[in-house]
């Protein structure tokens, strides 16, 4: 029988509610009754293994985050640890709990609707071949900036969406994130990658949206009443 690995989870909460125009963090606000970063938690929470969750989030946010847990009785064990100046500090910061021997997703903390069978699946996935990477083909048509002010057709056929959890083998990540800070780290797949690591592709989600903006609020509670957050 394989020998069962540790698997941890960096929950990215680090955001603020500016776009939003809210007094509060953006993963603070609440749909159907919980902010945004426990339907978020509770996915990990839900897995048929356990999960060490690591959550990152700026100075600001981590008080209104363990008054939340206090007065709502939302106790687990987790790490809270701060954010960094960027998105490549903030995983840094994460991997400080996560020893060599383990699998790894990074996962923004306002993406409350990845379903706990996708989980499994990108986990198996990131297991077996170092890296996964959820992501989806665009639907839309696509046009790109030519720098001039007009915009040229391109194929859709040749791009992708990325998403998260993107997963690793802890050993890969570690030795990516060792490497100096770069601009060009747009999120974990592009660090390993410009480590040397070969990138691996999975089907992600429609429903797996981020929230970002008012609109978003909207389309995630749509999503709950519907019944669509765990596909």
């Amino acid at each position: 029988m394989k020998k069962s690995v540790q698997k941890y989870a960096i929950i990215m909460a680090g955001g603020s509610g500016t776009r939003m125009g809210a007094s509060v963090p953006k993963q603070m606000l609440e749909i159907d009754g919980k902010p945004v970063l426990r339907h978020t938690i509770e996915k990990f929470l839900s897995l048929p293994f356990e999960v060490k969750i690591i959550l990152v989030m700026n100075k600001d946010a981590k008080q209104i985050w363990k008054d939340y847990c206090k007065g709502s009785g939302f106790t687990f064990p987790h790490i809270l640890t701060d954010g960094g100046i960027t998105r490549f500090h903030s995983v840094k910061n994460g991997l400080k709990y996560v020893k060599e021997d383990g699998i790894v997703a990074v996962h923004d903390g306002v993406r409350p609707f990845i379903s706990k069978e996708k989980l499994v699946e990108i986990y198996n996935m990131a297991e077996e071949k170092g890296v996964a990477i959820p992501c989806m083909k665009s639907i839309e048509s696509m046009r790109m900036s030519d720098g001039e002010g007009r915009y040229i057709y391109v194929d859709r056929e040749k791009y992708i969406s990325v998403q998260t959890p993107q997963i690793f083998d802890s050993r890969i990540l570690l030795e990516s994130y060792a490497q100096p800070y770069s601009p060009e780290f747009t999120d974990d797949a592009s660090v390993v990658e410009k480590a040397g690591h070969p990138l691996h592709f999975c089907e992600g989600s429609r429903f797996n949206i981020k929230i970002t903006t008012p609109e978003d609020m909207d389309l995630a509670r749509a999503i709950i009443s519907l019944g669509l957050d765990n596909l």
